[in-house]
């Protein structure tokens, strides 16, 4: 990933600090772009920084025993990677995996830890969105044993348009397998019945969102509940 000089804040969790304490953070930040694949941290890797996306969104990918991952949750330019330092611990406990290209703000752990002693607010809002982000965690476990695919599928494409601000997505059927947790014939099923429903087109790889109001009608209820959280914790 390159380096250049860090951008006004394209994050959320960012822009919600008061203009000192941001612009502080943003002084200690260098901005990079992120490519598709790359892995930030492994799972049981320390963490030697913390990023904030600004334009990139990355999943948490969980593996058991040796076998295909599952993502745990998805972050974009409303969080921050990183947040087990928050809690004293610098190991990540998920494998930081890119998924859509795009910029980022990367500041160092020691850098990080020194600002959250220098900044009350940012502690607090942090503090408040280890929260979410364990909300998040707990409905994907829910969301991946209660519901359809056809719905999980919905449901991720959302998330991953408002992330990409894009009704252009790539994905391959491994790829949302992995990421959705189960195997390709369920992508392959779900991807047609919502072709058909003339929701998406999907043709190698590469989807594209035709309705948006549809596709939300037609996935698990984790994504309105999902952004309601958000908002009503973080504004």
């Amino acid at each position: 990933m390159a380096a250049m000089k860090p951008l006004a804040a394209g994050n959320r969790l960012l822009a919600g600090l008061p203009d000192g304490d941001r612009g502080r953070m943003l002084a200690a930040c260098d901005a990079v772009e992120l490519a598709v694949a790359e892995v930030l941290c492994a799972s049981g890797a320390r963490l030697r920084h913390v990023y904030f996306p600004t334009g990139a969104f990355v999943s948490l990918v969980a593996s058991y025993d040796g076998g295909a991952g599952l993502q745990m949750a998805m972050i974009g330019e409303e969080g921050m990677l990183g947040i087990s330092l928050l809690l004293g611990v610098s190991v990540s406990r998920y494998e930081q995996l890119v998924q859509g290209t795009g910029s980022a703000l990367r500041m160092t752990t020691a850098s990080f830890q020194l600002q959250l002693e220098r900044i009350p607010t940012l502690r607090r809002r942090l503090n408040r969105y280890v929260h979410v982000q364990m909300h998040q965690i707990a409905m994907t476990a829910a969301c991946t044993h209660f519901h359809l695919v056809e719905k999980r599928l919905a449901c991720w494409l959302l998330m991953t348009q408002d992330r990409s601000g894009s009704n252009e997505i790539h994905a391959t059927h491994q790829s949302l397998a992995l990421i959705l947790g189960v195997r390709r014939v369920g992508i392959t099923n779900a991807a047609v019945s919502l072709q058909r429903q003339l929701l998406i087109r999907y043709s190698r790889g590469d989807i594209t969102i035709l309705d948006r109001r549809g596709l939300k009608a037609s996935a698990c209820a984790c994504y309105g509940a999902a952004n309601q959280f958000y908002a009503r914790i973080l504004g």
